[in-house]
């Protein structure tokens, strides 16, 4: 193979999906450059324009003239919004698409965009002896160009790189393509992955805002952090036995440090830990410590820990200040943001809690390296997440850069960060989860049913497991109703099984599953209102949306065929 093949192959396998979408005025050279763009690299390649007139059986100048511009502009917004949710391609646009506010923002969200820019006495002689350019269908075409050129090569300047398109080869115009976006994927990669010391993600609640801090060794620090919410508050940590043996030490020394007076609660690891009997025993604990209601409960652990301590601090002395210290990959980019606490029921998972905010985060990375790899694998479910709920960018940024995440290098931080950051702003819109808070719950109805009929037996599935499976079956649900594309359920199930994830609900072992059992498991869901199901679903990557009152017959139907695949 040669090197340039390679160079080739290597910028498709970074783009991890993304479309390129050509852009620019008539004449640019937009589907001359994109078909051999596209032979190029091995994609398939599409007109918009062509499309758009397969759709609607008439020419573009024909549609101009019995319809007008705007019904034009509306199908050929809809037409490159399906090209773009298909699959990956090189797409040529009209020169007006790029001037929709609504396209500009999906072929962001889905793709790179390319602008070819020519000069305008290149534009004049391409298109001078064509008759099929409604837009220069004018008394003088010549000034009416020009004056295209004004308005639009401001918007054009928005795209992701700009190549110059002059007379002469296409081969030497798709080679500096293919140059803009080596560059261009490099200097993302490496923006992504800029080392910093401590980064500080705010959650903004009005006077109840409070900051996710993230970085390595802060544990050793933490006493200094807590010391800092009040002077005078001693605090209660609450732990499990394998932070108890791992890093409680350090945690305590430093509070001994800063002169902050604790003590400690510990209880055995795992989702049981989340019952009614733990929870009164840990309330009665931090009483019994005499602490008061101005002292600090401290959630020292992951998901569990922190929703059980959460949830006390909620209910002891009708409210005590906590700070979150998680220490999972899940804890630290999801249930330690927002405020979520609760304890299981025998009813279901997280049933009885409040929303209840923390006034403090401190997420050290540091302390992941000690995980067992099963659940730092389970806590990378959640940070896929994030990016299949809204950003299909940072998916595929996911798809190039996950071995730095599993090897712990600054990939691993920025992730993070990332998660945080986009779970901090749909906490700060929507804190008690009445409108899109709910949207980060996509996979969590088929998750929480799998924990449920597995009685929360971690040696079969662990939380970010279920959210895994409960993601791919949400996008494999969304395209048997026609909302997605079976393509993009494909791509994020070959994704979580490469890093090593199960995407089948036959994959937990041991537990016995059948349509009936898991549908009444999915009633018991907190989204159900009215008793009709609520799922998170999706329209494509970074496209979800909450889809109310889905008929329980669609879902059971479902429920079979995938029970029943081989």
């Amino acid at each position: 193979m040669s090197q340039t093949v390679d160079i080739e192959a290597d910028v498709v396998r970074r783009l991890a999906g993304r479309s390129l979408v050509l852009v620019g005025m008539m004449g640019a050279g937009k589907t001359s450059v994109g078909k051999r763009l596209a032979t190029r690299l091995g994609l398939d390649f599409v007109d918009a324009d062509a499309a758009i007139e397969a759709a609607a059986g008439l020419t573009i100048p024909e549609i101009f003239a019995r319809h007008g511009e705007a019904h034009f502009r509306d199908g050929e917004r809809r037409v490159i919004a399906r090209l773009l949710g298909e699959r990956q391609r090189v797409v040529a646009t009209g020169g007006g698409a790029y001037m929709q506010k609504a396209t500009r923002e999906r072929i962001a969200a889905t793709a790179v965009s390319i602008w070819l820019k020519a000069d305008a006495d290149v534009l004049l002689r391409r298109v001078r002896k064509r008759s099929n350019r409604p837009m220069l269908n004018t008394p003088d075409p010549e000034d009416t160009l020009k004056k295209l050129i004004a308005d639009r090569y401001p918007i054009y300047a928005e795209a992701d790189i700009t190549v110059v398109s002059k007379d002469g080869p296409h081969e030497a115009v798709i080679d500096a393509i293919l140059e803009e976006l080596d560059r261009k994927l490099i200097a993302d990669d490496r923006e992504a992955m800029a080392p910093s010391a401590e980064t500080i993600v705010p959650v903004e609640l009005g006077d109840r805002r409070y900051e996710i801090r993230i970085g390595r060794d802060l544990l050793g620090r933490a006493g200094e952090a807590i010391r800092a919410l009040d002077p005078r508050a001693a605090c209660c940590v609450i732990t499990d036995r394998n932070l108890e043996r791992l890093h409680l030490h350090t945690l305590e020394a430093s509070l001994d440090a800063a002169g902050v007076r604790h003590a400690r609660i510990v209880i055995e690891p795992g989702e049981q830990s989340k019952s009614y009997e733990v929870f009164a025993r840990v309330c009665d604990s931090v009483i019994g410590a005499r602490m008061e209601r101005g002292d600090l409960i401290i959630a020292f652990g992951g998901g569990v820990v922190g929703d059980l301590a959460g949830f006390t601090a909620s209910c002891v002395r009708r409210g005590m200040r906590f700070v979150q210290i998680p220490t999972t990959v899940l804890a630290q980019v999801d249930s330690s943001v927002g405020g979520k606490t609760a304890i299981n029921s025998p009813h279901g998972k997280n049933l009885v809690g409040a929303f209840y905010q923390p006034s403090l985060v401190l997420a050290d990375t540091g302390v992941l390296e000690t995980l067992d790899p099963r659940e730092f694998r389970a806590g990378y479910a959640e940070i896929a997440k994030y990016g299949l709920i809204d950003d299909a960018k940072f998916f595929g940024w996911l798809e190039r850069n996950w071995r730095g995440v599993f090897g712990f290098g600054p990939e691993l931080a920025e992730a993070i960060r990332h998660a945080c950051q986009s779970k901090a702003a749909v906490v700060a819109r929507d804190e008690t989860e009445q409108g899109d808070r709910a949207l980060l719950n996509l996979g969590h109805t088929f998750g929480h049913a799998l924990e449920h009929l597995a009685d929360f037996d971690t040696s079969r599935i662990v939380h970010g497991e279920g959210v895994a499976i409960g993601m791919a079956c949400a996008f494999r649900f969304s395209a048997r109703l026609g909302h997605a594309s079976p393509a993009d359920a494909q791509r994020i199930e070959v994704h979580l099984r490469e890093v090593g994830l199960p995407v089948r609900l036959r994959d937990v072992p041991g537990v016995h599953l059948d349509p009936e059992s898991l549908l009444d498991a999915m009633f018991q869901d907190k989204k159900v209102q009215r008793g009709a199901l609520t799922f998170i679903l999706a329209r494509g990557i970074g496209q979800s949306f909450i889809a109310k009152g889905v008929p329980a017959d669609a879902v059971r139907d479902f429920l079979a065929d995938e029970l029943g695949n081989t």
